[in-house]
């Protein structure tokens, strides 16, 4: 597998860099007041001492136009695919260290299924912000012990709405705001999640 970096042009169609964003000192809180386990990821959609921080007002007025927005993370230790999955509005994410991103575009999806070689991997340096476009689907980060801050409109990755499926997009929806494909080997899928990828599970470490 190739794996681009962040300031490679392929990475335009994904998303974006975002500059001027002082970042230090959320980063500090975070690796010192959050867990990374060494076998599976976890994830805190809001986190209020990560909102309480001077940068949360440049996330919401800066990169999101003054929208609320919540700042939470996902952390932990993770090589493979697994899933997909796309926001209304992008996302921002930014480490202390380096973290790889597995990428597609929500165009991609042909006939509700998106093949896995249409996959690209990038890294992310530590200390660089990224913007991932709503047009871009993505999922866990890819590295042994990381934290990554998460950044997204209020409200996503929360209590999925109720409501009877009547469009494809519908099947999608796993959570607020938040459409998943997952692969069949996933642990998603047999939790009920939409098998939408198809190919190989991609792994960072085996490929």
């Amino acid at each position: 597998m190739q794996i681009y970096r962040v300031t490679d042009n392929a990475f335009k169609e994904y998303g974006a860099i975002i500059e001027g964003l002082e970042v230090s000192q959320l980063l500090g809180r975070l690796d010192d007041s959050t867990e990374s386990p060494d076998d599976h990821t976890i994830y805190v959609a809001d986190d209020s001492a990560l909102d309480s921080l001077p940068v949360f007002v440049d996330v919401r007025d800066r990169v999101y136009g003054g929208m609320p927005v919540q700042i939470g993370y996902c952390n932990g230790t993770n090589f493979k695919l697994n899933c997909l999955e796309y926001h209304r509005g992008s996302e921002v994410n930014v480490s202390s260290k380096d973290f790889i991103l597995l990428l597609a575009k929500v165009s991609d999806v042909q006939g509700g299924k998106l093949d896995t070689s249409k996959v690209k991997a990038f890294l992310v340096p530590g200390g660089v912000v990224v913007q991932v476009y709503e047009t871009t689907l993505h999922y866990a980060p890819c590295a042994e012990n990381f934290r990554v801050v998460v950044a997204l409109p209020y409200g996503t990755n929360t209590g999925r709405p109720v409501i009877q499926p009547v469009s494809f997009e519908d099947r999608l929806l796993w959570a607020r705001n938040k459409w998943l494909l997952a692969h069949k080997d996933a642990p998603e899928a047999k939790d009920g999640a939409y098998v939408g990828l198809v190919g190989a599970n991609l792994d960072i470490q085996r490929d």
